[in-house]
């Protein structure tokens, strides 16, 4: 079993950043694909970016390519979403996900990809 905790959510303005953290419990974190996913009211939860063990990165939306960047520390069981040049449609909840079963097939972009899923953190992008 993981558990995942994030952190680092809060409001900015406009074309500021946050790093969001996302902690991990477990020994075998190092192992699992990471990713993250946002929600904003109303919408269905997106596919933001996410990474591989050995540091693979899959992008999401064209939107934040250039913007976001996913890096993770496996000695300290964290995973991080550095945000930068942040917009008002960029508000949502930020979920953090980790994938066990993963294979050069694994399509990161799906919900159903994930195992594991934290209980999300907030960010407000004020204009």
């Amino acid at each position: 079993q993981v558990q995942l905790v994030e952190s680092g959510g809060g409001l900015v303005q406009a074309g500021g950043s946050l790093r969001l953290s996302c902690a991990a419990s477990g020994r075998t974190f190092s192992s699992y694909a990471m990713g993250w996913f946002r929600q904003a009211p109303g919408k269905e939860r997106e596919f933001v970016i996410a990474i591989t063990w050995s540091g693979g990165i899959t992008y999401g939306p064209d939107s934040v390519k250039g913007r976001f960047t996913i890096s993770r520390d496996n000695a300290k069981n964290t995973v991080y979403l550095q945000m930068s040049s942040l917009k008002p449609e960029d508000t949502a909840v930020y979920y953090c996900a980790a994938a066990a079963s993963i294979s050069r097939y694994t399509d990161y972009r799906k919900l159903l990809t994930y195992d594991y899923w934290g209980q999300g953190t907030q960010v407000t992008v004020s204009s």
